[in-house]
């Protein structure tokens, strides 16, 4: 029997197969000095590697990479990154992941065709993250002050409140996600827990990150005048409940109610699918690199599934294949 016919098929080796189809490149100025050993991409892929097998730390990985050739192969790594590059490279690769996120949502926008009730829609909303180790009180974190009594203190991490979750230590992820014909992210960035979402918003749409749709669906916090007026400019339409009539029922409100229908239950899936509800590490760039890397690998596979016909929700399964490294 030939060797190769005798390897059953690695679900993990296909699903970087599947993300690395799906890289596109962008215009990124690289620093000045010697080109980099291992190329941007190879370790974009180790970040979705690492989300998939819940493995965090630089340590972890380098034995990961150590132990399997082929692997390392899929990667693009020729040779074993030290542990520290290793380290080094997750702490500089958030924006780079919410760079692929947003080039492939602006793929996804354009290849949607919109509906006969709806045009080419999309909703934004932002979740805290809470941070690991021990709350930090905010009265002390303004002093600089440490107890010491606190071990393992996430310094980076910052305090914000929300009407349903209350006061949260932590950072925040905020998501855009196409609305029909299915829940799909065109856009995420992470960032510390105390920025105002309207401004993180309105400073993606000016970088040209934020993907505009005909039509943007937000929450109160969306709804400053100098955002909806940015977004208008750009072509799009923004709702949120401040253009809501107040006394009766619209068509607006019914369109509106499709934002609960989608983002909320977008947040639940991509944290279900990786199995990523909390921070995994310390620090605001660390975490950003493997919560970003999750809404990529998410965005990834959910595209796929719909131009196969297949159902979104199958995102899951896909991962826990990958991730227990099961033939089929």
């Amino acid at each position: 029997m030939n060797n190769q016919e005798s390897i059953p098929p690695d679900h993990l080796l296909m699903l970087v197969k599947q993300v690395k189809a799906h890289y596109i490149e962008t215009s990124v100025a690289g620093k000045a000095g010697r080109p980099r050993t291992y190329s941007q991409l190879s370790f974009l892929l180790l970040a979705v590697v690492a989300v998939t097998l819940r493995t965090f730390k630089g340590l972890e990985l380098h034995k990961l990479l150590e132990k399997d050739a082929r692997l390392r192969t899929a990667l693009g790594l020729d040779t074993v990154p030290h542990r520290r590059t290793i380290e080094r490279r997750l702490e500089v690769l958030q924006h780079e992941a919410e760079d692929q996120v947003a080039a492939l949502g602006k793929e996804i926008v354009q290849a949607i065709e919109p509906s006969k009730e709806l045009p080419v829609a999309s909703a934004i909303d932002g979740r805290m993250y809470t941070a690991g180790g021990p709350l930090w009180h905010q009265k002390q974190r303004k002093e600089g002050v440490i107890p010491l009594h606190l071990r393992n203190v996430d310094q980076e991490s910052a305090w914000s409140k929300s009407g349903y979750r209350g006061w949260v230590q932590g950072y925040r992820l905020l998501l855009q996600t196409l609305l029909l014909p299915a829940p799909i992210p065109l856009f995420a960035t992470w960032q510390p827990n105390n920025l105002y979402e309207e401004h993180l918003a309105l400073q993606a749409l000016q970088e040209g990150q934020l993907s505009v749709t005909p039509v943007l669906l937000g929450d109160t916090s969306f709804g400053s005048p100098k955002l909806t007026a940015a977004y208008a400019a750009e072509g799009g339409w923004l709702l949120t409940p401040k253009q809501l009539p107040p006394r009766y029922r619209t068509w607006k409100h019914d369109l509106f109610a499709l934002r609960k229908e989608t983002i909320e239950l977008l947040f639940q899936r991509i944290m279900q699918a990786v199995d990523l509800k909390t921070c995994p590490t310390k620090g605001l760039r660390r975490n950003g690199a493997f919560v970003i890397a999750s809404v990529w690998l998410y965005q990834v596979i959910a595209w796929s599934n719909y131009k196969q016909g297949k159902p979104i929700a199958e995102v899951k399964e896909t991962i826990d294949l990958a991730r227990w490294r099961i033939a089929a």
